[in-house]
């Protein structure tokens, strides 16, 4: 194939300078992956990867800073003058795969080693010194079409490594393009098999997904319907539409560095479920303990209390003071708010139609309450010293005391003075 002349791609300037300094030396230095594939889409990405026809060792030798990132596998990170690493990977063809791990050997050529890889559009490489492109699987007439095509034989891609099933699903639904019939028929053939795969890197994916795809829920409803959830999280398996669409109505946690963005997004997934089924399935597939008990505190929050306070709010009828300071208690103040949007994000999708301007008023009127009025133990007028001197034995009587008086300061916010507590912690009704 003859390579084409692509003037206007250019990588940036450091990228150039670790080719030209493999070329200098005799050794072919391509960029390749996913930078190439979005600069011809025109969108920005900030790691530029390079394969060369230079070995490890060679890379090493030429450039004073580098990392061994992947040694066994032919990468060195590359650290240019800004201190940014850069991986180059010598040109490599796969020996054998286990469908997780590919033991590979180098020696191949740069069309060898596009061969290998899982899509044509991620198979593309640029000299960014003489600005030619070589694309040997006509990727670039992929993504003008907006199709998600396997490299060669789509089967022997998936099983080689079955992670590419996910793979192609979250970039079809990234730039919203279609999963050419071969391909889609080997991710569903795929799916029995992704169990193969650790927790990990399906849990990275999800991740991914969530992070990269302004519309989740047509990634999940491939996951869905190829039985990717069947295999890997089949408390999803029979997600609803509805429920998917409930994430779309959350926003990208890329856009913002609120940090509950991507938890929430996972809030709504789960939410068809209560809490327990939402941790479950979140630890066995290795969630950080902080994320799997934020999203499960939602989502038991919103099985408790979300459904109904939508279908209240949805006939008209106004919640009082005292139910929205015994929600706020439930739910805690700090996340009171990540709650609200996941339950506008479930209203919107379960056709409650539940008025969007009334969401804003119950919005602001539940932070008032969560953030200046009394729904924890700590904010009471009196705390458990003051009991015991009022004579309340230590232990679990006290505690209770507490509780006890925090639900009629709920009840009644006035009650939440000194005196009157310590007289309601002495006579109790």
């Amino acid at each position: 194939m003859t390579p084409l002349q692509v003037p206007a791609l250019r990588p940036p300037g450091q990228v150039i300078e670790v080719a030209r300094t493999l070329q200098n030396a005799g050794f072919e230095a391509w960029c390749v992956g996913g930078a190439v594939r979005d600069a011809l889409l025109g969108l920005a990405h900030l790691d530029w990867d390079l394969a060369t026809s230079a070995t490890p060792p060679e890379v090493r030798r030429l450039f004073k800073r580098t990392v061994p990132v992947g040694i066994e596998f032919g990468t060195i990170g590359v650290l240019d003058r800004d201190g940014r690493m850069h991986e180059v990977t010598t040109f490599r063809h796969d020996v054998r795969t286990d469908g997780r791990h590919a033991e590979v050997e180098f020696g191949a050529s740069l069309d060898e080693d596009l061969a290998r890889r899982d899509f044509t559009i991620n198979a593309i490489a640029y000299d960014p010194i003489a600005r030619v492109l070589r694309d040997p699987f006509e990727g670039q007439a992929d993504l003008q079409r907006g199709v998600v095509r396997a490299v060669g034989n789509a089967d022997a891609r998936m099983r080689e490594d079955r992670l590419r099933a996910l793979r192609a699903i979250r970039f079809a639904a990234r730039f919203d393009f279609a999963i050419e019939e071969a391909t889609w028929l080997a991710i569903v053939a795929s799916a029995p098999f992704l169990t193969r795969l650790s927790p990990e890197r399906v849990k990275q994916e999800l991740d991914k997904t969530m992070e990269q795809v302004v519309r989740p829920s047509d990634a999940l409803a491939r996951w869905r319907e190829s039985g990717a959830f069947a295999s890997l999280v089949p408390t999803l398996a029979d997600a609803p539409d509805s429920l998917l669409r409930a994430v779309d109505a959350l926003p990208v946690p890329g856009l913002s560095t609120r940090p509950l963005r991507k938890p929430l997004r996972f809030a709504a997934l789960f939410s068809g479920h209560d809490g327990k089924a939402a941790e479950q399935a979140m630890r066995a597939l290795r969630f950080s303990n902080q994320d799997i008990t934020t999203v499960s505190v939602l989502v038991d929050r919103y099985a408790r209390f979300g459904a109904s306070l939508g279908d209240q709010l949805a006939s008209g009828s106004a919640p009082s003071g005292a139910d929205l300071r015994r929600l706020a208690a439930a739910v805690g103040r700090l996340r009171v708010a990540a709650f609200l949007r996941l339950c506008a994000a479930r209203w919107a999708t379960d056709d409650r139609r539940v008025e969007p301007r009334t969401v804003r008023a119950l919005y602001r009127q539940l932070l008032r309450i969560a953030f200046n009025e009394a729904i924890e133990v700590a904010d009471l007028a009196v705390d458990g010293d003051d009991l015991r001197r009022a004579g309340i034995a230590a232990g679990p009587h006290l505690g209770q005391t507490l509780q006890r008086l925090l639900d009629a300061v709920i009840d009644d916010p006035a009650c939440n003075t000194r005196e009157t507590l310590l007289s309601l912690a002495a006579h109790p009704a």
